[in-house]
């Protein structure tokens, strides 16, 4: 399956494309989506779906420009409502710009497929209420949103942030995935489970 890395936006979020024969999947949108939109036409792939990780105001930049361009459907995480009025998720703090408004639906948990590739949609709470990891298990891939990085793992001190929840997250439904799962991250470089496992100092072994 082919995959795609575009850091957008301010604070260079990862915005990740993958697909299939014609079909793609956008995973987070951090900024100006001209990157994705010249990819999508260069390898004449139709958007199925904009897959969000959590709502925050960096991954979030470019997803109404991506919309209104594609048409594509926005699916969010629905624990993530709780947080969806605040700074933290509309932007304006810090001096950063104000989030344009888009429209979504809430994006299913447990197996499902985007844009025929088949999914499955981890909860995985602690750096916001709602936070969700995508895993394709057919491809060994995970997206982690900010929930782990490489050799570190997301802050909790945003509204509603959790450490427990985000330990407890992490143990539970990410290190138990296959240790040769690569893991993307949402900003940062990939990693993988085994290594995280191993050499996270927060959370693996390492720890």
């Amino acid at each position: 399956m082919p995959l795609a890395d575009f850091p957008l936006g301010p604070l260079q979020t990862n915005s990740y494309v993958l697909h299939e024969k014609t079909k793609a999947c956008v995973i987070d949108v951090g900024g100006d989506p001209a990157p994705i939109l010249d990819y999508l036409h260069t390898h004449g792939l139709e958007l199925a779906a904009i897959c969000l990780t959590h709502l925050h105001f960096d991954h979030l930049y470019g997803v109404a420009q991506l919309q209104r361009l594609t048409k594509a459907p926005v699916y969010a995480p629905k624990g993530d409502a709780l947080i969806a009025d605040t700074e933290a998720s509309q932007g304006g703090i810090w001096g950063f710009p104000k989030v344009e408004p888009f429209a979504s639906t809430d994006v299913p948990l447990g197996e499902t497929t985007f844009a025929d590739l088949a999914c499955k949609v981890l909860l995985t709470p602690g750096h916001t209420p709602g936070s969700v990891s995508y895993y394709f298990p057919d491809e060994g891939l995970l997206f982690s949103g900010d929930v782990l990085f490489y050799r570190s793992v997301g802050r909790t001190d945003f509204p509603l942030g959790s450490t427990e929840q985000l330990l407890t997250a992490i143990r539970s439904q990410l290190f138990t995935l296959p240790p040769t799962t690569r893991v993307f991250p949402g900003h940062g470089p990939e990693t993988s489970i085994a290594d995280e496992k191993a050499n996270n100092p927060i959370c693996g072994d390492f720890s």
